[in-house]
């Protein structure tokens, strides 16, 4: 095996003024070192003070192509750029070479989703005829078919209120299958509810009319009377899962990635997916706002499997 060349001596001086001066930990010297290395080696000969900007990009790029991860170029660009910028107070650099290039974006994850034949498992576990069971399973049901935010579920009023000083943010309207709900930014979007869904909620409604609740408004609530909150919701779901004998973590988000991703694969209509989600940005509000909500309606009562009613 090929014994790797000396450091640069300029890279040993920077790496022991790191040391002397900023008193860097030996791990991080260490991955300074390495990645200062990496430069040279990309350099294949050239003097490090001779490189220009677009030697740097071409570095960045073949570290790409060979898999490196958009964080891990950011590394190595940041031990670059402190070093030009260290040799540029010592020598008559005419600029640092690596200001200006920026590491690939770092691909976002995608988001975790129940299989349909999870989904529906989940939401068709009974825990029994409790007052809470029945507002779980309303509540699961509710989110896995409306794709409703977790935020904009716990705000939720069972009917439209607007007396005494309070008015609804967010309320189900049964008699019509949806739900209207104020999402982010303040923006208003109604939302079908499906048959299932809706017949889980009309159980729980009639279990909560006699309840004892300090918010008479709100739809669920918390074993105290109060309006439920974000953590129970959470903490229920898990358990719920774990219940009905899921392999991984449930959360409430899971269930509108779920959502999102089983309409989607039914109908191949994206843009009416992202209207129910509330999801808007500069380019595809102006496309979301002419879809009128019959339209999405029609989507989403031929495409989420539990909006059908059974024949």
């Amino acid at each position: 095996m090929a014994s790797r060349p000396p450091l640069d001596a300029s890279i040993a001086d920077y790496l022991k003024s790191l040391a002397t001066e900023r008193k860097l930990a030996d791990h991080t010297l260490t991955n300074y070192g390495r990645d200062l290395a990496q430069l040279q080696t990309l350099a294949k000969g050239r003097a490090l003070a001779s490189l220009v900007h677009g030697d740097i990009r071409r570095f960045a790029m073949q570290l790409h192509g060979q898999g490196l991860t958009g964080r891990s170029i950011a590394r190595k660009l940041s031990a670059w750029r402190g070093y030009y910028g260290w040799l540029s107070q010592r020598s008559a650099l005419p600029a640092n070479p690596v200001d200006g290039v920026r590491a690939p974006k770092q691909p976002k994850p995608l988001p975790k989703a129940l299989s349909p034949d999870q989904a529906g498992a989940l939401v068709d576990f009974k825990r029994g005829s409790a007052a809470d069971a029945l507002r779980d399973r309303a509540m699961f049901e509710l989110l896995y078919s409306s794709g409703l935010r977790l935020s904009e579920l716990t705000s939720l009023d069972h009917v439209y209120v607007d007396t005494g000083g309070y008015r609804s943010v967010s309320w189900l309207d049964l008699p019509e299958r949806e739900v209207i709900v104020t999402g982010k930014g303040g923006k208003r979007r109604r939302v079908p509810v499906g048959a299932k869904a809706a017949e889980a909620l009309a159980v729980w409604l009639t279990a909560r009319a006699p309840l004892s609740t300090r918010e008479p408004h709100a739809l669920f609530l918390s074993a105290r009377g109060r309006r439920i909150g974000p953590r129970a919701v959470q903490q229920g779901l898990a358990r719920h899962a774990l219940a009905a004998g899921l392999p991984t973590h449930v959360h409430p988000h899971m269930l509108r990635h779920s959502f999102a991703t089983h309409v989607l694969q039914s109908s191949g209509d994206l843009r009416a997916v992202q209207e129910m989600l509330g999801h808007s940005n500069i380019s595809t509000t102006q496309i979301y706002t002419k879809l009128d909500f019959q339209h999405l309606a029609k989507v989403y009562d031929q495409a989420h499997p539990r909006a059908r009613k059974k024949t």
